[in-house]
């Protein structure tokens, strides 16, 4: 017996080193040694996870990237200069149509009032028809794209019937206080910076349009390294703590996002007031409601061809993220 169980341990050594892994490679005790890339847009993850108590007694270590908007921090996770990161709906499409590296692997739901198309108080434009020939200041492949693609249809309009400035947000917000485009098409906390310091007007949301989808993203290069996968596994599991925990602590999460971002007070707790995004499952229906928003895309021709999302959504992390829910 001692010869054969010897015999099968040797044999299992063999099968190891052959696929080139041991089991100490796969174990969580690796997770000691990651250093998780996280891409970030300022205010958002880290001050989120922050606020909420849950940057604490990490088992890695994260390096933390910030990014304008999530197109380029999706090019740093397709490229493996980002492990992972936290973007709007609209990201995710572009990066799958040019093949990005990238699958998503959790998702959550915010409000869809936050997304907004924005003109100046004494703007002339009453309706969304009324953009008809107008400058529209949009961040390219943001969420924000996505939602006035689907403002402007949902008004029988397209995006070939006005002129879309790609800015981001900090040159759009510029462009916008000086009358330099008609309308602004985006999110908070800037609607709510709009509106209170510069007196802008809504001239429409998100309502019957915006899925209001939101996703943690990772390379695929990051997904497929056992202790890069364990890490990512942890810290989105946080990340969907921390969104419960954000929606029943709103003044807590405004005060912690106005002091790491230099937003006023007032601007912060406006965005948090109208609802935090929250973790959800993703299911067929997100998968579903993302292809519907990418086809958008493609019949406007602002995508050379069709994206099959569902290629470029990994559920691995399915289990761990229901019971992080509740």
């Amino acid at each position: 017996m001692r010869s054969r169980n010897a015999f099968a341990v040797l044999l299992l050594a063999l099968v190891l080193a052959a696929c080139g892994s041991t089991p100490a490679q796969q174990g969580p005790a690796d997770i000691t040694k990651v250093t998780l890339k996280v891409g970030d847009q300022k205010g958002n993850s880290q001050t989120l996870l922050k606020a909420a108590g849950l940057l604490d007694n990490l088992p890695y270590r994260i390096e933390w990237s910030t990014f304008t908007s999530g197109p380029p921090l999706l090019e740093a996770a397709s490229a493996g200069a980002v492990d992972v990161g936290g973007v709007g709906n609209t990201p995710p499409i572009f990066s799958a149509a040019a093949n990005g590296q990238i699958s998503v692997v959790s998702a959550a739901k915010g409000n869809v009032v936050s997304d907004t198309v924005l003109v100046p108080a004494d703007s002339p434009l009453k309706t969304v028809a009324d953009l008809r020939d107008k400058t529209i200041g949009v961040a390219k492949g943001s969420s924000a794209h996505g939602q006035i693609l689907l403002t402007l249809r949902k008004a029988g309009l397209s995006t070939k019937d006005v002129k879309l400035s790609f800015l981001q947000p900090a040159d759009a917000y510029g462009a916008f206080t000086q009358h330099r485009i008609d309308a602004w098409a985006v999110w908070d906390p800037y609607t709510s910076q709009a509106q209170l310091e510069a007196h802008a007007r809504v001239l429409a949301d998100g309502a019957g349009t915006a899925n209001g989808y939101s996703f943690q993203v990772a390379g695929r290069a990051a997904l497929a390294d056992a202790g890069k996968n364990a890490a990512i596994r942890d810290y989105v599991v946080r990340i969907a703590k921390a969104e419960r925990w954000s929606d029943t602590h709103r003044e807590q999460w405004a005060q912690a996002w106005a002091a790491d971002t230099g937003l006023s007070p007032d601007v912060a707790l406006a965005s948090t007031a109208k609802g935090p995004d929250l973790p959800v499952a993703l299911d067929d229906a997100v998968v579903a409601s993302e292809q519907e928003l990418a086809d958008a895309f493609t019949a406007d021709k602002v995508l050379p061809g069709r994206v099959d999302f569902a290629r470029f959504v990994d559920r691995r992390y399915a289990t761990d993220l229901a019971a992080a829910r509740g």
